[in-house]
């Protein structure tokens, strides 16, 4: 049973009673943070190697797919026995697929490493969450998820240079085999500070509930749908309307049965908040998925010049979530995430101006820190209203579904705007010298078909977030 965390006092997330658990956790999201960024740069250059360009996307919706399953599993797992085992076994699989990964002979069995890796990043973002909701009072919350953010600045801007380095001078196995070295640092400073202030939930919440397998059943559902609309937007020949009715199929009654009641329709409290981070997770995706391709192909950029435009929305995301985590701002969080989407939906709308060549291209620059800045105050925002809503024994589903919308919501989205884009002369990618070595034959038009409809969805959020306050009974 876990010790209770009084809610008065003034110590902060690094005081004496939550330092190491404090350096524990955000010591596991820079881990996380560091390999979205390192894997992605190294990524090209395993799949050549490994002579499996066809199955280059299969590494990116291998993890993503068993990702979705495990979120539901570590949801379940939280409320039945606490954050501790999940998150253990969620970091030890973490490794344990980059490893295989790093090792692998063939593109198979890379794509098999990153299964289980996502499979661990799955366990342990929801677990994550859960320790937050549960070790810290609700007044400290805030600032741990600034933290978070925070964790992801120096990775966003050093993680692709030092993996290209590494990369260019000891190959690339060298990126997946190093970073389960650094799990050894968050395991020790944490465990000990995590027994002492999370277990199971309180006894006197009655009896712990059991794993629920149509729970499970629907989630692999859910992903295998994600994947099958995935393949089939990437392909618009006739016959991919096949595998897209067969996603939607698996898709659309599972979503409905893992997410809260009233999701898809706003209702307030609970459904809302996770519908609003499906909005905003998925605007922002859509947007800043095409960005890069349109400074190469449209304005000349290199590749690396393209990247960069990015990374200030890094810095912008964490200042955003520190905003949020101000004290002054605690009776104010609906409309915090209103006017942070407003902040998203202008930036994504001011991205296309650059299609005309009268425009400086810094205005992307300029623009994606304005949307940085808008989503950390709405990404963490979200968060502390789920973790006020949710009590001990639900707030590891609660924190599952808020996950799943986030990740449901960017690949429905993406794929939804990659859709758009190749049937409004997209073109395909083909080597070239040129344009960071690559280059698309691509109308304006098609980008801006992408930009637009993501910004007024994201102005729609905006409208929408007037709902987050649970109704008054």
């Amino acid at each position: 049973m876990g010790r209770p965390i009084p809610e008065e006092g003034t110590g902060g997330i690094l005081g004496r009673e939550y330092r190491a658990l404090t350096l524990g956790v955000v010591s596991v999201v820079l881990l996380v943070a560091f390999e979205a960024t390192a894997v992605s740069t190294a990524m090209p250059i395993a799949a050549r190697d490994l002579h499996g360009l066809g199955l280059y996307a299969f590494g990116f919706s291998g993890y993503f797919t068993t990702s979705l399953l495990a979120m539901v599993v570590s949801g379940q797992w939280c409320d039945r026995s606490g954050p501790l085992r999940p998150l253990t076994a969620g970091i030890a699989a973490f490794a344990a697929g980059l490893v295989i990964s790093g090792t692998a002979g063939a593109m198979g069995t890379f794509v098999l490493g990153r299964a289980v890796q996502g499979f661990g990043g799955g366990l342990v973002i929801v677990a994550l969450y859960v320790v937050v909701g549960r070790a810290y009072p609700e007044r400290l919350r805030p600032s741990v998820m600034a933290s978070f953010a925070a964790s992801w600045v120096v990775p966003s801007i050093v993680g692709p240079l030092v993996s290209g380095t590494v990369t260019e001078q000891l190959g690339w196995r060298w990126v997946f085999l190093a970073i389960p070295a650094l799990v050894v640092l968050p395991l020790a400073v944490m465990l000990p500070a995590l027994r002492r202030t999370v277990a199971a939930p309180e006894q006197d919440a009655g009896p712990r509930p059991r794993m629920d397998g149509r729970r499970i059943w629907l989630a692999v559902a859910l992903a295998a749908g994600a994947v099958l609309l995935q393949y089939a937007g990437q392909d618009l020949r006739p016959l991919s309307a096949l595998p897209a009715l067969a996603g939607a199929a698996l898709l659309v009654p599972a979503a409905r049965r893992l997410l809260p009641p009233g999701t898809f329709r706003g209702v307030r409290g609970l459904p809302a908040v996770v519908l609003m981070r499906g909005l905003a997770a998925g605007t922002f995706a859509a947007a800043e998925t095409f960005i890069p391709l349109m400074l190469v192909t449209q304005r000349g950029l290199s590749a690396t010049m393209a990247g960069l435009s990015l990374a200030g929305g890094g810095l912008t995301w964490a200042l955003g979530s520190y905003l949020q985590a101000r004290p002054r701002f605690e009776p104010m969080r609906e409309r915090l995430v209103q006017v942070g989407m407003v902040l998203s939906a202008t930036a994504i709308a001011a991205v296309p101006l650059a299609l005309d060549h009268a425009v400086p291209v810094w205005i992307v620059a300029v623009a994606w820190c304005l949307a940085g800045m808008g989503m950390g105050m709405v990404i963490s925002t979200l968060t502390v209203l789920l973790m006020r809503i949710s009590g001990p024994r639900d707030a590891g589903t609660n924190s599952a579904a808020l996950q799943v919308s986030d990740a449901l919501a960017q690949v429905v989205l993406v794929a939804a705007a990659g859709t758009v884009f190749a049937a409004l002369g997209g073109g395909s990618l083909a080597p070239s010298a040129a344009a960071g070595g690559a280059t698309v034959a691509a109308h304006p038009a098609a980008f801006a078909a992408v930009f637009l409809p993501a910004a007024l969805l994201a102005l729609v959020a905006a409208l929408a977030a007037a709902r987050l306050r649970p109704a008054k009974r």
